[in-house]
Parts: structure tokens; C-alpha cells; sequence
């Protein structure tokens, strides 16, 4: 498994803890919204890994976004689920070898 698919799996877990009613917002606002940066980080390392190995990128965009907007009481709620299933099901998804240049260029 790629790191890309790992940190999807990883990040799409967390998302998922923070998309929890009650509990995620207590998080986020107990430790002062710092959770949403290092996800917000996370976000980016993830993207960039997963450009690198030709996969899907679009979890790791709406995390992004997520992490830029989840300040927004019910609606970060409701991204951070959205963005949690979208990478769990990137993360899933079996990579394609289509890309593949077969060997000295035949």
C-alpha cells in the first residue's frame, strides 16, 4: 500500500472522529481550533503524495476545504463526514496500473 493510501485512511478516520456531533466540536474548540491545521496539513502532504503516485485527489481537496471552512459549527460537522467517507472510499479504491510504460520503452 502507497503512503498516499495510508495517509488517506489515516486522515479519512480523523475527519470522521471530528465529524462526531458533539464530541468533534468539543475538540476543535477545546484546543483552539489547532486540530483543523494539522489537518489542514495533513490535507496538503496527502495531496501532494497522491498527485505523485497518479491517484485520485479529490478527498484530499475537499479536505482541504474542510479544514478551511469546518469553523462553522453544524456545517464543519457535515464536511468533515462528507470528507471522511470521500477518502475512506479513495483510499479503497485499487490503483490502476494504467499508466504503466512497459520495460526499455517497448
Amino acid at each position: 500500500m502507497s503512503n498516499s493510501r495510508t495517509l488517506k485512511w489515516v486522515t479519512g478516520g480523523l475527519e470522521i472522529f471530528l465529524g462526531i456531533p458533539l464530541i468533534g466540536g468539543l475538540i476543535i474548540v477545546g484546543t483552539s481550533y489547532i486540530p483543523l491545521f494539522i489537518m489542514f496539513v495533513l490535507h496538503i502532504i496527502t495531496l501532494v503524495l497522491s498527485a505523485n503516485n497518479n491517484e485520485s485527489k479529490y478527498g484530499s481537496i475537499v479536505g482541504i476545504v474542510t479544514s478551511v471552512v469546518a469553523w462553522i459549527p453544524i456545517l464543519g460537522m457535515i464536511m468533515h463526514l462528507i470528507t471522511g467517507i470521500l477518502l475512506m472510499i479513495s483510499a479503497a479504491q485499487k490503483p490502476t496500473n494504467h499508466h504503466m510504460n512497459p520495460p526499455y520503452g517497448f
